[in-house]
């Protein structure tokens, strides 16, 4: 049973602060119904052609199948791009932006998931560090150029049962050549980062005047611990609290830290239900 004195605790840290650092991984959009590729076969389940094929997501998820497999690897990425468009934020998305919206710093959102979600939940783009890129813009696969264009004009057709893409591919305007996902994949040494680049300054921005921030860390594994090795820095930087929400990989290093092993929507309705001030 989940000890009730980590919420309360979670609750009060959060009604203490002056801003509050939102880290999120995959387990963010879990209570969205989006999949989180936990291991192989988690990956499998939600992609069965490629399971068939024995296609792992380090293998689908590399600048190589564009190379080799473009309409597979095309198709994999659009269906992404469809369902992430498709895809209603859960009601945690409102619950930390409220949270933030009445702290008198504000709040900043450091994500390693590609999905936009947080845009879509109305977090304004000046508050957004996207590590890993976003599935919403695009590319050149070769790279040709430094150009990052929008992925709004692209609508993918995908036959999901094969994994392929059915229409035309995207293309890069400035040499006609495939384009891709401005995202950063496994082995990827063509990732343009000119867009993540200039989100981490205006989010370096944001840190240097914080004072007394809260890092609420929501979904964020220990596969690739980009989201847990950032937040641990913050809330170390500013001798802050970190809240780790994680329903399998909730332990904190430091005795002021709070884990609490929950899904995200839970465990944000959990400490909102908590009487605190945050104003």
């Amino acid at each position: 049973m989940l000890n009730k004195d980590s919420i309360q605790r979670a609750a009060d840290c959060i009604a203490a602060a002056d801003a509050l650092v939102i880290t999120a991984g995959a387990g963010m959009g879990v209570d969205s119904g989006l999949p989180d590729f936990r291991g192989r076969e988690g990956f499998w389940r939600a992609y069965p052609a490629l399971a068939s094929a024995g296609v792992a997501f380090e293998d689908i998820a590399n600048p190589e199948g564009f190379r080799q497999h473009i309409a597979r690897s095309w198709g994999f990425y659009g269906h992404r791009l469809n369902l992430y468009r498709s895809t209603i934020p859960h009601p945690g998305f409102a619950l930390l932006r409220r949270w933030g919206e009445a702290k008198p710093g504000g709040f900043t959102v450091f994500t390693s998931n590609v999905d936009g979600q947080f845009q879509r939940a109305g977090f304004p783009e000046s508050t957004i560090h996207e590590c890993h890129g976003s599935v919403h813009y695009l590319q050149c696969s070769t790279p040709c150029c430094l150009k990052i264009w929008s992925a709004d004009r692209f609508k993918p057709e995908t036959d999901d049962d094969a994994c392929l893409l059915l229409n035309d591919w995207p293309r890069c305007p400035t040499c006609y050549q495939p384009a891709r996902p401005n995202v950063l994949m496994f082995g990827d040494g063509e990732w343009l980062e000119g867009r993540q680049y200039l989100q981490e300054e205006q989010q370096r921005r944001w840190l240097s005047k914080a004072q007394n921030p809260v890092v609420i860390e929501i979904g964020a594994g220990k596969a690739i611990p980009s989201v847990r090795t950032f937040g641990e820095q913050v809330a170390n930087r500013y001798k802050g609290t970190l809240i780790r929400i994680n329903p399998r990989e909730a332990e904190v290093k430091r005795p002021q830290d709070v884990g609490l092993a929950m899904g995200g929507l839970d465990a944000m309705k959990a400490i909102d239900r908590i009487p605190i001030n945050i104003d």
